[in-house]
């Protein structure tokens, strides 16, 4: 079929968000538009969002289908379209689930034959399919989607007039923090459907105490659409709006339906033991017992006050810490030390959390400062000393818990640097006998350096998001820990009775948190499964013992359809495959070998998407023959964090994550190629500039704040046999007149003047750089960050080639971030599109080349004939790039710049035009 027949309409819902497309967003690379490259079949469907087929496909039906029982949430999100055209199109289905749930089932129905997906060990899946992944047709079918979730793509090939069903299940337990369960949904239709509906079933055995349900988007008129039915073990909560009741307004066809939809909830909790159920020959206990006094607590904040925490970041560290020190306990005790270089603490020992102690502590916070390196493994060796000293010395209450939490926003590279090394020493500091929480701020920093050390020691790591609400991220996670009710929980079983148990030894039970342990029965005769927990509480230590029982589902939901029969079987599953997956990570060397080989297997044996499988869709034939099929994977949070940075333009390494960026990005690359993108029409423009080697080009100028960018381009070394000389820039300077910053970049090396100062750095450096008005972040032969006071951020990437190459040359990239920060008279080839620019596309029709389709564009007044083309984006793999459709304007730019690509030469790399 013709790629120029796709068709986008959307819909996003979640715990899931739905987008069912006719063209792909962003930089999102799946097969389809047979009898075109993959570069092409993503540029054409760009252009559809303003088709005249938009029409084309009606989506009839949504429906997501979550039941609960006993926290294990089972949900089923089904799609249903129609193709109204009488000629084939490719239809796109995205659903956003949460990052801690595994996919367990896909399908697709297409004129009554089903397409259903297989997991498969990762590895061979992608071997078996080497084809498709090495063209990158996979890459990106499960993405990076906000802090809690994750998107799952797909696209299929519809005859005209069928029918298309999708089809998605995935499971997860449900955590509970903070006193309640969370099911989230993000609802984002875009558009109108006819049968939308939501609904919810919980089953609860031990008695549901509350059900809340509130939406960000619920006015008035939207509210009594919500209904909520809560007996004594059951809730369910629908939400179905025709589509009057979803029209935005009378007679048009936006939708009110935008935004998150929220169930939370909690259940009675009688018995100290807990509660027990038995199904099908698994069980499952939940231990949070009521009403237990806190145990006092021992905690070491220690503080990165590093430069790269300088501005924001450290305002909103200082802030979370003082609500944390007013929300200590009198009988707590605290200790804070601060570290760049150096390690200050502001006293010797722990103090007790008197007012008037958390007073001073307060003044003590308001005055951190940011400056100097990263020395981790000096400062958190600092805190457990204090501790452990403390301890000898019967300065803490005996019944008391000893933690330290960390915060830091970058890798060690001050003393030791070695991230093996601080963990081991770490963990030979600490003996078991304490507890390290570690909290890694945005996304420059080592997550996995800090997850794997704070497993190592009784605790957990957790990512803070760079933004505007870090300061509550910071409280909410000190709220989680506050208040520890029991340590060194220990919970027993029949030795005869049950195998294959999940973790059943706990170095914390906090308030507002449950403790799960799963396990199989080795028979069914319970008389003698006496359970029993024991742990150190306040004052004494807790002991409790009862008798399992097993739950009759039937008799306690008698009008129900039990569907759900083997829920403790696969929460089990569940819960032993994540814990095997953190002990490969965590473990003894001879342990993560063993503890993967079996999460594998049962990843396989369940049919759960982990990160070591991957589910592998076959789609139907075309008219071409078979069509690709496709992979999707499960990401780590090492990975998300790496495509995070992907997305900020900060990637150090290559990824297949293919994550679209979010705010406009301005950048010249290759020959040189000029790239804007613009992501509110998720469309990107391009242009070439060429001219005589040793031309220097004014990039940005911005008159009012002082900055003014300007780069030269230089040529092959010799003219190549097609007769074709290629220009790259290789120098870029930089100017901030008002703070008095000038660097010069050149593809040699790169040099920083400030205040009468030269400081050089080599591309072979590994450096950053922070100063009062500029930051530097040099990645090795890599790339370079630089980052002006209170301004704009620039990426210039290094490309480096063969030096014995008989043509080409090393040559840079020059990549804009932030650019809303400049102001609007700001200009230059680059800088005049950073406030946008307006434009029309029509009149598509075959160009030259039978992949690169002409149209026209309306632009400043003026008519232009433009090309369907790509060009590639660098900063996630600077050797390949990543593919970016646009519009391709000729001559220069002539028509899309202000005047003519030759009224931006300048004389002298650091003067203006």
């Amino acid at each position: 079929m013709s790629g120029l027949l796709g068709v986008r309409l959307l819909l996003l819902w979640g715990s899931a968000c739905f987008w069912l497309l006719g063209l792909a967003q962003g930089a999102l690379v799946i097969s389809g538009y047979h009898g075109a490259p993959q570069e092409t079949r993503g540029a054409a469907r760009s252009l559809q969002k303003r088709s005249a087929n938009e029409a084309t496909v009606e989506v009839y039906s949504v429906t997501v289908d979550c039941t609960v029982t006993s926290r294990f949430a089972h949900t089923v999100m089904t799609t249903k379209a129609l193709n109204k055209a009488n000629s084939s199109q490719e239809i796109f289905f995205e659903v956003e689930l949460p990052k801690t749930a595994f996919i367990t089932n896909f399908s697709m129905e297409i004129e009554g034959q089903v397409y259903v997906g297989e997991v498969k060990e990762k590895e061979k899946a992608k071997k078996q399919y080497e084809k498709a992944v090495s063209s990158g047709q996979t890459a990106g079918l499960v993405k990076v989607s906000g802090r809690k979730m994750e998107k799952f793509s797909v696209s299929v090939n519809i005859a005209g007039n069928s029918n298309v069903t999708f089809i998605l299940t995935y499971e997860e337990l449900l955590q509970r923090k903070l006193g309640q369960y969370e099911i989230l949904i993000r609802v984002k239709p875009k558009q109108l459907v006819q049968d939308f509906q939501i609904v919810t079933n919980i089953y609860e055995p031990q008695g549901i105490s509350y059900v809340d349900t509130h939406a960000t988007f619920l006015s008035n008129e939207l509210l009594p659409l919500v209904e909520k039915t809560v007996t004594d073990k059951k809730a369910h909560i629908s939400f179905s709006p025709t589509i009057e009741q979803q029209r935005k307004c009378l007679g048009c066809d936006g939708t009110l339906i935008d935004g998150d939809f929220v169930i939370k909830y909690d259940v009675n909790r009688a018995k100290s033991l807990g509660d027990i159920q038995i199904v099908n020959g698994y069980f499952v206990h939940f231990f949070a017992p009521p009403d237990l006094p806190r145990v006092p607590k021992n905690v070491v904040f220690v503080i990165d006050r590093s430069g790269s925490m300088s501005g924001r970041k450290m305002a909103q560290t200082r802030e979370a810490l003082l609500v944390i020190l007013k929300d200590l306990h009198e009988d707590d005790h605290f200790a804070l030390i601060q570290f760049d270089h150096n390690i200050d603490s502001w006293k010797d020992s722990l103090t007790k959390a008197t007012q008037e102690n958390v007073s001073e502590a307060m003044v003590y916070v308001q005055n951190i400062k940011d400056l100097g390196g990263t020395n981790i493994n000096d400062a958190v060796l600092r805190g457990v000393n204090m501790l452990v000293k403390d301890r000898q010395e019967k300065k803490l209450p005996e019944r008391s818990i000893d933690m330290i939490i960390l915060l830091t926003d970058g890798m060690p590279n001050y003393g030791e640097s070695n991230p093996l090394k601080i963990q081991e020493n770490v963990r030979s500091a600490i003996g078991g006998n304490m507890s390290l929480f570690c909290l890694g701020f945005g996304d420059d920093v080592d997550y996995s350096f800090l997850d794997v050390m704070s497993k190592q020691n009784k605790g957990l790591a957790r990512r803070i998001y760079e933004g505007s609400d870090a300061t509550l991220q910071l409280q909410g996670f000190y709220e989680e820990v506050s208040s520890p009710l029991l340590s060194e929980v220990d919970l027993r079983y029949p030795d005869n009775a049950v195998d294959f148990l999940t973790t059943n030894n706990f170095n914390q039970l906090f308030n507002g948190s449950e403790i799960v342990v799963a396990g199989r029965l080795i028979d069914n005769d319970l008389d003698n499964f006496l359970v029993e927990v024991f742990g150190q509480g306040f004052q004494e230590d807790f002991k409790v013992q009862g008798q399992a029982s097993t739950v009759d589902w039937d008799a306690m939901y008698p009008d129900e359809e039990y569907i759900f029969g083997d829920f403790t079987e696969r929460l089990w599953a569940y819960l032993t495959i994540q814990q095997l997956m953190e002990k490969s990570k965590s473990g003894a060397p001879d342990e993560k070998d063993n503890a993967t080989a079996k999460a594998l297997d049962m990843s396989l044996h369940y049919s759960f998407v982990t990160p070591l499988t991957s589910m592998v869709v076959t789609k139907p034939d075309t008219e071409d023959g078979p069509d690709t099929p496709f992979i999707a994977d499960k990401l780590t949070e090492e990975q998300r964090q790496q495509a995070e940075r992907v997305a900020h333009g900060f990637a150090s390494s290559p990824t297949y994550i293919h994550s679209y960026h979010k705010s406009p990005t301005y950048f010249v690359d290759g020959d040189p190629h000029v790239i804007i993108e613009l992501p509110d029409r998720e469309d990107a423009l391009c242009f070439n500039i060429n001219n005589k080697p040793g031309t220097i080009f004014n990039l940005v100028r911005d008159p009012k704040s002082g900055i003014l960018v300007n780069g030269q381009i230089i040529g092959d070394k010799k003219i190549p046999p097609d007769g074709k000389i290629n220009t790259y820039f290789w120098r870029f300077g930089i100017v901030h007149q008002t703070l008095g910053v000038r660097l010069e970049v050149s593809t040699r090396d790169i040099s920083v003047f400030q205040d009468g100062k030269l400081v050089k750095l080599l591309w072979s450096d590994a450096a950053s750089l922070k100063g009062p008005n500029v930051d530097l972040s040099l990645t090795k032969d890599h790339s370079l960050t630089v980052t002006l006071k209170d301004s704009v951020k620039f990426v210039i990437l290094l490309h480096k080639v063969w030096e014995k190459h008989p043509y080409h040359r090393d040559y840079l990239g020059f990549y804009t971030l932030d650019s809303h920060l400049l102001s609007p008279s700001v200009h230059g080839l680059l800088g005049q599109f950073y406030h946008g620019i307006e434009y029309e596309v029509t009149d598509l029709r075959p160009g030259e080349v039978p992949e690169k389709p002409d149209a026209t564009m309306y632009v400043k007044g003026q008519e232009l004939n433009v090309t369907r083309g790509w060009q590639r984006d660098f900063r996630g793999d600077v050797k390949n790039g990543e593919n970016v459709p646009c519009w391709f304007i000729h001559n220069n730019g002539t028509g899309i710049l202000d005047g003519d690509a030759t009224d931006y030469i300048v004389y002298g790399l650091f003067k203006t035009v």
